[in-house]
């Protein structure tokens, strides 16, 4: 963990790596090549996932999405892997960066490119080709020569034999044309882009796509196109879905990281350096028109859109299929290793990217401990602490990933574990060969209102047998102050000298709580989570909002995992939702206009809130809290006509046995964990 008490140039920093990857950076001085062994044909076992002698232990029930019903997928025994460190000592002593290059788009529209190349001094590069790794942002590459998370060159990757080709997307950076984050004009040069790179000279023909958060989506969308250069992928923290994940989760629209992230695009594109030094027309040109497509286009009207409640923007439409990356996995035929963080934006998609890829392409997902800042190794939940649980650092891993499957070399990275996860409570890594985890079964635990004066319900294996009642006010502040806030800010938040943003305490004040103490041997919890909450308000609507956080023996709170939900659109699709042992676990919500239905009076209803998934241990003198209000700020706030539906109003979260409120916990025998193994 790092300091929280930040100063102004960490601040600086942080907010420039709000988006950023993981680093680029090395000290490194060069000596002969180590752990490089034979080159097997690239790309002959690259594209589909074999059983390699491996024992399948059942089946699992996967996630539907826009376009497919959930499926059963064979998931194989946890056969033991643990990580194994890899080492590759570089090979050249310097990076070269070529002069800002152009790729012209079939619409005339020019993309600006920056190429660096391994060489053994400043000034002249060595003559290739090289395999290649191509990045492409938003954030633009003339900034990214000064911090390269943004879109600078790997070292670590250049020096060890890569050519880095880094690509400012439509209408920002340096490039031309107007930017529409992810719109299909975008995902159509990402192809075209490719075209080119393996035309140049300095390039073979064996591309390793990378990057974090837009840059790495971009991967993912990229590898979507199955150019036969592209030989693997590594997406750090990649979105998967666009409405469901951050931007109008639960149908609340995030208030608190998408306006800075649109600003942060626009602001970065007001500056193209390097535009204007190769030609001052374009750059005199692009300026009027960016502020133009700011105001005009997509960046304001996409935020006026969604605070208001438009139709295209606040449901979930065509607009959002575009922009949900993970409906179009199926179309990905490379090795691809997802990054993803317990406490990231994009938390739900994460492991939703290893269960839809696993079983098609050679797939491995590691979840660390991170916010989004973390993932870049920046902020108050930083990266930099793999080394002590045994997992190897992020350059080290892409390494591997890349080397294996893009250069060739046998790296035994086959051998290493298909799925790491950090382990809340534990504060450890566990390894196994799936996601969910193979052992899960779903529980579910009923809230039963407490019968003294300490406001705390439990939680229990059956329905109680007396009906209760639990009063809560609606308003919209709830998680202004809570471990939320971290979150949904990419991290920012966590670097204000808050105590309450690392206990939930405060902000649960006056929420509904409900606790379950663990055993013996604990509780761990590990996958997707549901509560099925009976709700009824004075008001027209209700946002809906339930915290998982451990009580510890001293009171505090170890936060976990929460849901958001706008009660109206609770409308639920069976087909794409998932059932683990007769029990619906994560339900997939339409978030269609025509399945909107406002409360009427006097009206009782269940309300399924999908609650992301994590991974926790609850340890013996330990306790599992479930806490319910009626918001959460941080996360998300209705639009402006559904804030109005929900002012003023009382929620009634309903118990007993008509209306069975409960939640449904992935729950994993305890002896599965490698903490809790013998030796």
């Amino acid at each position: 963990m790092m300091d929280k008490n930040k100063n102004a140039v960490s601040w600086l920093l942080a907010l420039v790596l709000v988006l950023a990857g993981c680093g680029g950076e090395s000290s490194d001085s060069p000596q002969a090549s180590a752990g490089a062994s034979s080159e097997p044909e690239v790309g002959d076992e690259s594209s589909s996932e074999t059983s390699e002698g491996r024992q399948v232990a059942g089946q699992s029930m996967t996630l539907g999405n826009r376009h497919s019903e959930s499926r059963l997928v064979d998931v194989y025994a946890d056969d033991g892997r643990q990580w194994q460190n890899y080492e590759r000592a570089p090979e050249f002593t310097h990076s070269v960066t070529m002069a800002g290059q152009t790729i012209t788009m079939s619409d005339g529209t020019q993309l600006f490119a920056k190429v660096t190349l391994p060489g053994f001094s400043e000034d002249e590069a060595a003559p290739g080709p090289f395999p290649v790794v191509l990045t492409q942002t938003s954030y633009n590459t003339s900034l990214g020569q000064y911090v390269p998370q943004i879109g600078g060159a790997n070292e670590y990757l250049v020096k060890r034999g890569y050519a880095h080709v880094v690509v400012d997307v439509r209408g920002t950076g340096n490039s031309g044309g107007s930017w529409a984050a992810f719109n299909e004009q975008e995902q159509q040069d990402y192809l075209e882009v490719l075209n080119w790179v393996v035309e140049q000279g300095w390039a073979q023909d064996r591309v390793g796509l990378e990057g974090i958060s837009y840059l790495g989506i971009t991967s993912v969308l990229t590898a979507q196109h199955n150019h036969p250069a592209v030989k693997a992928a590594f997406p750090i923290v990649p979105i998967g879905d666009g409405y469901r994940d951050i931007v109008f989760t639960g149908g609340n629209v995030n208030a608190t990281f998408i306006p800075l992230w649109l600003g942060m695009v626009t602001g970065f594109g007001l500056i193209p350096a390097e535009m204007a030094a190769v030609d001052p027309e374009a750059f005199l040109k692009a300026l009027p028109e960016r502020l133009y497509g700011a105001l005009a286009g997509f960046q304001l009207p996409t935020v006026v859109n969604a605070l208001t409640g438009e139709s295209e923007t606040a449901y979930d439409t065509d607009f959002w299929a575009v922009r949900s990356p993970l409906e179009g996995a199926d179309q990905i035929n490379v090795p691809t290793f997802i990054v993803g963080g317990l406490f990231d934006l994009f938390q739900r998609s994460e492991p939703l990217w290893f269960e839809q890829l696993s079983g098609r392409v050679y797939t491995k997902l590691l979840i660390g401990p991170w916010d989004h800042l973390g993932a870049a190794g920046v902020g108050f939940m930083g990266n930099d602490d793999e080394a002590k649980h045994d997992v190897p650092d992020l350059d080290t891993l892409r390494l591997q990933w890349f080397d294996e499957f893009v250069m060739g070399l046998d790296t035994g990275v086959r051998n290493q574990p298909d799925v790491t996860q950090f382990v809340l409570g534990l504060d450890e890594y566990d390894t196994t060969s799936h996601w969910p985890h193979p052992d899960m079964q779903a529980e579910r635990f009923y809230l039963s209102p407490d019968e003294g004066l300490s406001r705390v319900g439990r939680m229990q294996s059956q329905a109680p047998d007396d009906a209760g009642t639990e009063m809560v006010l609606q308003h919209l502040l709830n998680g202004v102050c809570s471990s939320s806030l971290d979150q949904w800010t990419a991290g920012l938040g966590g670097m204000l000298p808050l105590p309450c943003e690392q206990d939930n305490t405060f902000s649960e004040i006056a929420a509904a709580k409900y606790e379950l103490q663990a055993g013996e041997d604990g509780l761990y919890l590990n996958g997707p989570m549901q509560a099925d909450l009976w709700v009824s308000t004075t008001a027209n609507d209700v946002q809906v909002s339930v915290r998982l956080d451990i009580v510890n023996p001293d009171g505090t709170t170890t936060p976990i995992t929460n849901g958001l939900i706008t009660a109206g659109m609770n409308s639920v699709d069976e087909t794409r939702s998932r059932f683990v042992n007769g029990e619906m676990i994560q339900p997939w919500h339409t978030f269609s206009q025509e399945d909107t239905q406002p409360y009427e009076s006097g009206e009782v209803r269940k309300v399924s809130v999908e609650i992301f998934p994590s991974s926790a241990f609850v340890p013996q003198g330990s306790s599992l809290r479930v806490s319910v209000n009626t918001s959460n700020i941080a996360q998300g706030l209705p639009p402006l006509l559904t804030a109005l539906d929900s002012l003023l109003g009382v929620m009634t979260l309903h118990t007993g046995p008509e209306t069975p409120s409960s939640v449904v916990l992935p729950v994993v025998p305890s002896a599965k964990l490698d903490a809790m193994r013998a030796p």
